[in-house]
């Protein structure tokens, strides 16, 4: 009799061994974007543009969830959107919008089911978060972008 209830023990020890492996293993791979002003051609003066933040985004399968933070926005959030770029670094067209406070400082967060072309954009550091701001202090009306690096 004790050496079933040994066995069971064990196995009780190894199903909880591999249930933290699984869960581990599902909490999926980590990235992280430093949300700051990018200069473009022709763009408003960098004293026109303030604000910073972080973001995160966690892959698990195909599904990206994305949360943030930023701060001191000379005029307030109006929009934030997931954008995949041409190349590492470069901007290019957007893929999902984003919620976020329409403030100057605030939260942005979403969920995005990527295509497994995305993925392998994500991976090669070409998706990045664009906060918008309302036109007037910045005339493009863009202020932060931030590439997910891992």
């Amino acid at each position: 009799m004790t050496v079933r209830h040994s066995g069971v023990a064990l196995a009780m020890v190894v199903a909880t061994i591999l249930a933290a492996a699984s869960a581990a293993a599902q909490g999926g791979d980590k990235y992280t974007a430093r949300l700051g002003w990018v200069p473009v051609a022709g763009g408003p003066d960098r004293a026109n543009v303030t604000g910073k933040g972080v973001a995160t985004a966690v892959l698990s399968g195909r599904k990206l969830t994305i949360s943030g933070s930023f701060e001191g926005l000379a005029a307030p959030a109006t929009v934030a959107r997931l954008h995949r770029g041409v190349a590492r670094g470069a901007r290019g067209n957007p893929i999902a919008d984003l919620t976020i406070t329409k403030a100057a400082s605030g939260m942005l967060s979403g969920s995005v089911d990527l295509t497994a072309d995305q993925v392998e954009s994500l991976k090669q550091g070409k998706l990045y978060v664009q906060v918008h701001s309302e036109k007037g202090v910045a005339p493009d009306g863009s202020n932060l972008w931030g590439w997910f690096l891992k």
